[in-house]
């Protein structure tokens, strides 16, 4: 492999092919770990459909990567890995139409720093923004709030490269089919390459939380719950059957911190850690360090608030605390109050009024349970795989478990298998960047979806035919079955599933046809001696390729190399402080 990728790359030698053979790869909550063969920095478009024209003549898969901040096993690979956080430069800003043209690595938080500058704002986030604006449009990710969809929604147009090398520009008018497909691709079409982003007016706003008893959400729900303040969302407590409703509005109020509560920082959050440490093996306790930690951070009586006034780039977000699990479900927002009522009964041991077919017996749940919404009925054009309703507000449901100090909980498979057949039976869909059962497949999500995701398939075969961006988890989650649909030419399959010593899964794949020497899979194109013309202007710079580690790398090696780890992890006193709030 090394000796054929030298050739290849003496061919054209002028745009950089920055490479590394020494990464180790892992989600963001350290639930999956691989190790790529090539970890690939690009800089420049060029050096992006250079990546791309060598995989296809080297017969290699190619995965696109950020933050990692799935915690799923989307992003694993053996082959290629590509990540845009050296490509993250803001290429046009107009003022008047309010968008910003920007480089498709670039961080939301960086994007919102540089759009500060001309006095714009993205209009709404998710809790975090650290992912790159095309991580972040490729899952559907959404903030909380009805008067806003996902954030795909505020793309104008994009660039993605397709597995032939070429550089495709589309839109609402301009390869309208690419561009729905392509708003929410997971990854499965090419490598984004280039989004122009719809902003609004930088603002600040005003938030309030609240500690409220679980009746008046009920109560609230159909009234002016989710529309009084442009931003709502809402915690769900099962245990001390209470909520902390938060809301937000836009103000010209001058800045103010919230209230200095000594247990809200590394006191606060590396006691839970342990609590929740201690619940692995005495899960009953639950309940307790529900009404302790909670009632030490938000209040122990209904009424508590806590308010502040900052920036909406920096108010939206919250703190994601440890590595965890996350199944978030989409649904119509009338659905709400049943599906709360049936999923809190479940977990409070009624397993009659909840209609759930599992038993809840011995079952200690983490957390609180996340509300938000969405509107995108007006979208236009809706992505082809778009989770959210088209004729109305869009509820989503997120079921988070905790792996304290890297642990699995015991309860995550019975928990999660109860929580998607609730979802499932009142019409929900899940978020595609989250971890959910083997029951979400290609024969569920084509009764959910229909045509969307046929049209969603037959472009993304049209692009990539060869499956040069096609792993395990599009091959178990959207695609059909092999018997319907055969392995495609590049595909990557999964071969070891492993537990990693330090926590989490090690993933190991390889291309789906090596196993037969890929014997009748070539094909001339993939071959050919095409040169890089189409790169020319790049700046003349050497290739760089690191060198490999051994192939007979021990434990011990392995464990210092994860210092390399690409994501958000710092250490703190007692533990890992995944997430700081900015």
């Amino acid at each position: 492999m090394t000796s054929r990728l030298a050739i290849e790359l003496e061919k054209d030698p002028s745009v950089p092919f920055r490479a590394s053979q020494t990464h180790i790869h892992h989600t963001w909550a350290r639930t999956f770990h691989s190790r790529p063969e090539l970890y690939i920095r690009p800089q420049s478009l060029q050096e992006i459909q250079k990546v791309v024209i060598l995989a296809r003549r080297l017969r290699r898969r190619v995965v696109t990567v950020g933050c990692g901040h799935s915690p799923s096993d989307i992003t694993c690979t053996s082959a290629w890995m590509v990540n845009l956080d050296d490509y993250k430069e803001v290429l046009k800003v107009d003022t008047e139409k309010k968008t910003l043209l920007v480089q498709a690595g670039i961080r939301l938080h960086e994007l919102n720093s540089k759009a500060k500058e001309h006095g714009l704002t993205m209009r709404s986030l998710g809790s975090i923004d650290h992912q790159s604006i095309a991580g972040a449009i490729a899952t559907a990710t959404h903030g909380s709030s009805l008067y806003h969809g996902l954030l795909s929604q505020s793309v104008r147009c994009l660039t993605i490269v397709l597995s032939n090398g070429q550089a495709i520009k589309c839109s609402k008018g301009k390869n309208e089919e690419l561009f729905r497909a392509a708003l929410v691709s997971l990854g499965a079409l090419g490598i984004i390459a280039e989004v122009e982003f719809e902003m609004i007016d930088h603002t600040d706003i005003e938030w309030v939380q609240t500690i409220v008893p679980i009746a008046s959400v009920y109560e609230e729900w159909d009234r002016n719950l989710w529309t009084q303040n442009e931003y709502t969302r809402v915690w769900w407590m099962p245990y001390m059957k209470r909520a902390i409703v938060w809301r937000a509005e836009k103000t010209k109020k001058p800045p103010r911190s919230p209230e200095h509560n000594w247990y809200g920082g590394s006191v606060g959050y590396h006691t839970y850690h342990m609590l929740l440490w201690a619940a692995q093996y005495i899960p009953c306790l639950l309940p307790s360090i529900e009404w302790f930690v909670f009632g030490m951070q938000y209040g122990f009586k209904n009424g508590s608030t806590i308010s502040a006034v900052e920036e909406l780039r920096t108010g939206l977000l919250m703190n994601c605390l440890y590595s965890q699990f996350v199944n978030e479900w989409a649904l119509p927002l009338h659905k709400g109050p049943e599906a709360l009522v049936r999923l809190t009964a479940w977990i409070h041991g009624d397993q009659a009024t909840s209609g759930i077919p599992f038993s809840p017996k011995n079952v200690w749940v983490h957390s609180p349970i996340e509300v938000r919404v969405s509107d995108t009925s007006s979208a236009s054009p809706r992505p082809y795989l778009d989770n959210t309703v088209s004729d109305g507000p869009t509820l989503y449901l997120n079921a988070t478990l905790y792996r304290p100090y890297e642990q699995d909980p015991p309860c995550l498979l019975r928990y999660y298998q109860a929580f998607e057949w609730l979802m499932r039976e009142m019409g929900g869909r899940p978020h595609w960047a989250k971890n959910f059962t083997s029951g979400v497949n290609h024969e569920s999500l084509a009764s959910m979806y229909g045509n969307d995701l046929q049209d969603y398939l037959r472009v993304r075969n049209d692009v990539d035919p060869e499956g040069m961006f096609v792993g395990e988890w599009h091959r178990r989650t959207i695609l059909p079955p092999k018997s319907e649909f055969p392995i495609l030419a590049l595909e990557e399959k999964e071969v070891v599933r492993r537990p990693c010593r330090s926590g989490g899964t090690d993933w190991v794949g390889e291309q789906a046809r090596w196993w037969d020497g890929g014997i009748g899979m070539s094909s001339e194109r993939s071959e050919s001696e095409e040169s890089f013309d189409l790169m020319a202007g790049a700046e003349a710079e050497t290739s760089i390729l690191l060198e490999s580690l051994r192939e007979d790398i021990d434990d011990e090696e392995v464990e210092e190399l994860q210092g390399r780890f690409h994501g958000n992890a710092t250490e703190g006193f007692l533990g890992t402080r995944v997430f700081d709030k900015m």
